[in-house]
């Protein structure tokens, strides 16, 4: 199964891919990798989500969040490279949770955008990730996330 016939199959929506919001490329291609720029959690109604988990918002707040950062990179992705069915594995994640200093679970919030990446290519999408916490991140956005995605032949 593609990888498109399987976003459809899950009954994902994808959100508008955001314009950049700086001098940066969303996506740089070099050789067989797609290096990702930081994406935020847009969704469909084209709002950011926003909000210091563990202050702001809960836990499961923000482990919703990086969801919706998953399937705002797949809008990316696909809106870069005409088709997810180019991508083959996820290889690296860097995942930055917006919290209050005394939060411990970061790697658990970012598993909403991991999760995600499984459901849609299984192994392939279990990456190797760093999950860290940031004072604040632009626009108070919930959480960011990069990527390395290795492309198909």
């Amino acid at each position: 199964m593609s990888i498109e016939a399987r976003v459809l199959e899950l009954k994902l929506t994808l959100p508008e891919a955001p314009a950049p919001a700086g001098t940066y490329s969303p996506v740089v291609i070099v050789e067989k990798l797609a290096y990702v720029s930081g994406q935020g959690p847009i969704g469909t109604d084209g709002r950011l989500l926003t909000g210091k988990v563990g202050v702001e918002i809960s836990e499961e707040e923000g482990i919703a969040a990086a969801r919706v950062v998953g399937l705002t990179m797949l809008a990316t992705l696909k809106a870069q490279l005409g088709t997810l069915d180019r991508v083959k594995r996820i290889v690296k994640v860097l995942g930055m949770v917006n919290c209050s200093t005394d939060f411990k679970n970061h790697p658990k919030v970012i598993n909403g955008f991991s999760d995600l990446m499984v459901e849609i290519w299984g192994e392939n999408g279990r990456a190797a990730r760093s999950a860290v916490g940031m004072g604040s991140l632009p626009g108070n956005i919930s959480v960011e996330i990069e990527a390395i995605v290795e492309l198909a032949d």
